[in-house]
């Protein structure tokens, strides 16, 4: 049993600079710990609510002091002095006292804050790694670290949308070690730089999770771009290198119509269109091809590509265990993008971890386009054994503090990457 001493939280602003929420959590045996929580710009219908102060005056709206005042008053003073057995009996409680389906009321951010906290405070109360302490939580004994994911082009919400695409990534398949890893997606994105800079004249703008946002004339031509960039930095694309695409479908959908490359393409014709990429790029991650609510598709989409890649929901599952169980039910996807924030508790999350593996599911951990410095998303991803972990490109303090964060956890346990699987 463990007792809240103390619980208080105060407005930070994330990676694109605005305003989020990060709080303390005080232990009676006097373990004291802080969380950060991240906030998305493509977001899911059935996510978690972002509680926000909608005073157009003050960060046009998206100010979150209505959410730090539910945590240092109506929070902690419903939890102070309680005693908590373990995490979901905390996540539980914030959950009945909440008591919406989406944490309107006293908002997402404000309980995911209080939930990780938590974590962390047990943690540092047991003398234990973070990461040790969310494998606990699942039972799980892990032995290796996620396969990374990494941002190497953006269009869509996270940039100017000059394509509709949202991401390009990149999946180094054959290394080793997040060393590894990471060298190679060093040498692929400064390739990528001077690729850019000699075809578009662009310097080194970024996008919201540190990729490049090449002004390409399609999507197939930042994918191809990108291929040419694996090349140039003298690596074998899909065989040492392969590719992600981070399609976000929902934001170009409009009246069941896709509308991409100056097409507007029917849900079978944006199937063939995205499998028209597949043949002729080494794609061996799809994720949100199609629109979040396009669900009787999903199934044609999915027969379509899991020959060659996974097939990943994002907006389409929101984290959510009831969506995750109707897409192993319809057979819409075969991996898991997994952000807490979306759904609003570890708790919560874990179950919906539990969800995708007893289908056979891969799972893939996820930062947020808004992140702050907290690493704690780099323990969560080897805690619950990953296969992969999306955080971003290699720049920008809030993407790096995370890898950082892992190759900690490689330099102290030796543990290798686990190799990528479909």
């Amino acid at each position: 049993m463990s007792t809240i001493a103390e619980l208080k939280a105060r407005e930070i602003l994330d990676s694109r600079g605005r305003p989020t929420i990060i709080a303390t959590c005080r232990l009676g045996s006097g373990a004291l710990a802080t969380a950060s929580v991240p906030s998305g710009a493509s977001t899911g219908k059935a996510e978690s609510l972002e509680l926000r102060d909608g005073n157009p005056k003050r960060y046009n709206g998206l100010g979150c002091r209505k959410a730090v005042s539910n945590v240092n008053a109506e929070i902690a003073h419903a939890v102070a002095d309680r005693k908590f057995e373990d995490q979901e009996a905390l996540d539980s409680f914030l959950l009945g006292l909440d008591g919406t389906p989406n944490k309107s009321r006293l908002g997402g951010n404000a309980i995911l804050a209080v939930s990780i906290a938590f974590a962390r405070a047990l943690a540092a109360e047991r003398d234990v790694p973070l990461y040790l302490y969310f494998a606990s939580i699942l039972g799980y004994e892990v032995q290796t670290l996620p396969r990374l994911t990494i941002n190497l082009f953006s269009g869509g919400k996270h940039a100017g949308k000059q394509v509709a695409l949202q991401d390009v990534l990149i999946v180094p398949i054959s290394s080793r070690s997040i060393d590894e890893s990471l060298v190679t997606a060093y040498d692929v994105y400064q390739a990528a730089a001077d690729l850019v800079f000699r075809r578009y004249g662009m310097r080194l703008l970024t996008a919201d999770e540190g990729g490049l946002a090449p002004p390409c004339e399609s999507v197939e031509a930042m994918i191809q771009t990108a291929v040419e960039a694996i090349e140039a930095a003298g690596y074998r694309a899909g065989a040492d290198v392969a590719l992600a695409l981070d399609v976000a479908a929902s934001h170009f959908y409009r009246g069941e119509v896709y509308h991409i490359d100056n097409l507007d393409l029917s849900s079978s014709q944006m199937i063939d269109n995205i499998q028209g990429w597949m043949n002729r790029f080494p794609i061996v991650s799809l994720e949100d091809g199609l629109a979040e609510d396009d669900w009787a598709h999903w199934p044609k989409l999915y027969e379509a590509a899991r020959p060659k890649a996974l097939v990943v929901g994002d907006d389409l599952l929101c984290t959510n265990p009831a969506r995750i169980g109707r897409a192993i039910a319809v057979r819409a996807c075969n991996a898991l993008l997994l952000k807490v924030n979306q759904v609003g508790t570890l708790t919560e999350a874990a179950s919906a971890c539990q969800v995708a593996r007893s289908a056979g599911w891969k799972v893939i951990v996820s930062a947020r386009s808004g992140e702050t410095e907290d690493d704690w998303l780099a323990d969560l991803a080897v805690g619950w054994a990953a296969d992969q972990c999306k955080i971003g490109s290699i720049t920008q303090s809030e993407r790096l503090a995370k890898y950082n964060r892992l190759l900690a956890i490689e330099s102290a346990t030796g543990w290798p990457e686990i190799p990528f699987r479909l």
